[in-house]
């Protein structure tokens, strides 16, 4: 891989290692870009306190331990410092406010619920009610619209045990978005070999089908993950067999 883009830390909580153990494996595999988007912090209007992602408090050292990386290692890797997170309207204008001050390279979105997430299941789990299919379909593409996020993170995260006729047109209507802004498909590497509900094939042979391209996400949260290429491979012939054209770099992020 030359670039992954979808790197945690451990101030999300369900990830571990240290800043600068992610940066040392991603040198040790190749990559000559590693863009770090750990969970976004959000400012929860009741005061709730999220303990899948960063809180605002640990937002300070995050930029600053991985610009002081950053430098340290100009010469062997380019590192940016961007988010993953959700789209959710109502919080939109908490979440720029507090980032406003901090040099953010980058976001990507990843839907992982469909409210915030003290009033909200995981997108993840298995649900066969097409409301919150459809709802899922059209918060990403509406954030999506919005011009904020670099890329979809495992845009098939949405598990529907529904009907799946439901499931391809939602999925179609995503990838026809895609398509048409030139944005990437991810195929998310800690699914493939977490035994998770993506990549879906079914998303996949809809994305080829629609002539979508795609990149490969790590979505590491171990700092070996990056350096994983047995799993990069299976990505890549997931790519091929479903006929997406693979890109290894963002536009802009090189």
């Amino acid at each position: 891989m030359f670039a992954n883009y979808h790197t945690h830390t451990k101030r999300c909580h369900h990830a571990s290692g240290e800043d600068r153990e992610y940066v040392e494996a991603a040198i040790a595999a190749g990559i000559k870009v590693l863009g770090f988007a750990d969970h976004c912090p959000w400012v929860f209007p009741d005061g709730y306190i999220s303990e899948i992602r960063m809180t605002p408090a640990e937002t300070d050292g995050y930029f600053q331990s991985l610009s002081d990386l950053r430098k340290e290692y100009a010469g062997d890797i380019r590192i940016y410092i961007g988010f993953e997170a959700e789209y959710i309207p109502e919080l939109m204008e908490a979440q720029d406010r507090f980032l406003a001050d901090y040099p953010v390279d980058y976001m990507i979105l990843g839907q992982h619920s469909w409210a915030p997430e003290n009033h909200s299941e995981y997108t993840g789990s298995p649900t066969g009610d097409l409301s919150l299919l459809e709802r899922y379909t059209d918060l990403v593409i509406e954030g999506m619209e919005t011009g904020r996020y670099t890329y979809l993170a495992h845009p098939d995260v949405i598990y529907y045990t529904g009907d799946t006729a439901d499931f391809d047109r939602n999925m179609a209507r995503i990838c026809q978005w895609l398509k048409e802004n030139d944005s990437p498909v991810e195929i998310n590497l800690l699914g493939l070999g977490g035994n998770r509900n993506y990549p879906s094939e079914r998303f996949l042979k809809t994305a080829g089908n629609m002539g979508c391209k795609a990149i490969l996400g790590c979505d590491a949260h171990i700092p070996s993950a990056l350096a994983d290429t047995a799993l990069a491979e299976r990505g890549m012939k997931l790519a091929e067999k479903y006929g997406l054209s693979l890109i290894d770099r963002i536009p802009g992020l090189e």
